[in-house]
Order: structure tokens, then C-alpha cells, then sequence
């Protein structure tokens, strides 16, 4: 976002401010019903959706999507600002504007949710906000959960539920080269088809093997008894089972090869 002078057509390097006199008449003029006063305080507060929807600039949504929902949300804001309390309209509009793009993006993710659990994440975002406002700083889970009477859990579960999913291909670092992206962070090494193709292998070859061979394989490595142990549980002596093993552990590798 950073660097784009239009957005939805509108050139943010020449946005209008008004002064806090304006502000205080063209608020009364809107109240009363006057269009044009309306108008000439959304034109002048358009700054104002600007820097909250920059915010949200890394979620992966068009800026002009944002913009045009913070929009809205400064519209609410005028229409429900009463200028007669002693409140700057900034206090006021920012966290309606903030709001009406937290519910945009919640109801527009990519990532389907429950209800239920996205009124949670829109209450904790909204205690979140309060409480950055309150203490000038990140509150912590705990602060959240006990202003809410929440667990911490449903506190994390709630975010992490409206959170934009990232792409395994986004890229994390780059240096010139190839980028690392995030599949190779998050990359499985066990779980490769060599090892699965390997897995496939290893169980047909076990699958070829006759009844005591499989017995005596499976009693050993899987169970970890010795021969002696597992002479005993088959009834027959060491040197058999030595023997029977030997032949089953060789008929696998000449299978495998």
C-alpha cells in the first residue's frame, strides 16, 4: 500500500483536512440534515480511513476493497458522532472505521468459521483496541481473557480463527537468489514419497513372507524381544530362531533390490 497515491481513484497525496472548527460546524450541519456538510466531512476525514486501513495493509486484500469499506465505516461514524459531548471525532471514528474492516475481513476470509466463534474473535479485537488505547501498548492474552472472562484459550483460538491464511509459496527471505518460502520452513522430512515409496516397499516384501517368518520379524522389531524370548513364545530353540530370522531379513532385502 505503501507508495500507491490512488486508491478507488482518489489521489491520497492531495487529501483534504479540515480544522477542528470545521469540524465542530460541518458535524452540526450533518446532523441536522444538511448532504453537503456531510459530504465536505467525509472528503475531509478520508486521511483518517487512509491511516487505519493501513493497519490491515498486510492481510493480503486489495487496498481499494479496504479503503472503500473504511468508507463506510467513517459514514456510520458521522451519522452516529454527537457533537455535543466532549470527544474528538477522531477518537470516535477511528475505532468504527477499524471495526466495519475487522468485520469485512472477517466476513470475507478465506477460511470459513463458525459464528460463534467470530463474534468471540470481533469481541477480542475490540478489547484488544480498547485496552492499546487505555495502556498505549499490546495487551497480552491474559489481559484480554480477564477483561472478557474468557480462558487464554478461547482468547488465542478466537485470533488465530480470523487470521489471513498465508500461501505456502509466499516468500519469507530472498537474497538475490531464490527466495525461501514458507512450505520450505514448514517442510515435512519424514514424510517424503521416498519414504513412503520405501514404506510401500518394505510392507509388500513383509506381505511375501510365510506366517512364522512374519510372527518371528514382528516379535522381534516391533515387540523388541530377543531370540530367546521369542524362542520361548513359539516353542522352538534359538538356533531355529536365528535361522528362520536370518532367511526372512534376506528374503525382504532380495524383494527390496
Amino acid at each position: 500500500m505503501q507508495g500507491k497515491v490512488e486508491i478507488c481513484g482518489v489521489n491520497t497525496a492531495r487529501l483534504k483536512t479540515l480544522t477542528h472548527a470545521e469540524m465542530d460546524t460541518l458535524l452540526r450541519l450533518a446532523k441536522a440534515g444538511d448532504k453537503k456538510a456531510r459530504e465536505k466531512l467525509i472528503e475531509g476525514n478520508l486521511r483518517l480511513v487512509l491511516s487505519v486501513i493501513q493497519r490491515f495493509d498486510k492481510r493480503g486484500e486489495s487496498p481499494d476493497d479496504l479503503f472503500q469499506v473504511g468508507c463506510i465505516g467513517l459514514m456510520k461514524a458521522i451519522a452516529n458522532f454527537d457533537p455535543d459531548k466532549n470527544v474528538k471525532f477522531s477518537t470516535y471514528g477511528v475505532p468504527m472505521i477499524a471495526g466495519e474492516v475487522r468485520r469485512y475481513l472477517r466476513d470475507n476470509s478465506a477460511i470459513r468459521v463458525s459464528r460463534s466463534i467470530r463474534d468471540v474473535a470481533y469481541r477480542v479485537l475490540q478489547c484488544k483496541e480498547a485496552i492499546l488505547s487505555r495502556l498505549n501498548r499490546e495487551p497480552t492474552l491474559e489481559e484480554i481473557a480477564k477483561e472478557l472472562a474468557l480462558t487464554v484459550e478461547e482468547v488465542s483460538q478466537a485470533l488465530d480463527a480470523v487470521c489471513a491464511p498465508v500461501s505456502l509459496y509466499d516468500p519469507v527471505y530472498a537474497d538475490g537468489g531464490d527466495p525461501l518460502t514458507v512450505m520450505d520452513q514448514v517442510r515435512d522430512t519424514k514424510n517424503t514419497e521416498l519414504v513412503w515409496m520405501e514404506h510401500i516397499a518394505l510392507r509388500d516384501a513383509f506381505k511375501a513372507l510365510g506366517d512364522r517368518e512374519k510372527q518371528i520379524l514382528s516379535l522381534r522389531f516391533y515387540d523388541g524381544k530377543t531370540q530367546m524370548e521369542v524362542a520361548n513364545v513359539l516353542g522352538i530353540s534359538q538356533a531355529q530362531v536365528s535361522r528362520l530370522e536370518k532367511g526372512a531379513i534376506g528374503a525382504m532385502r532380495k524383494a527390496l533390490v
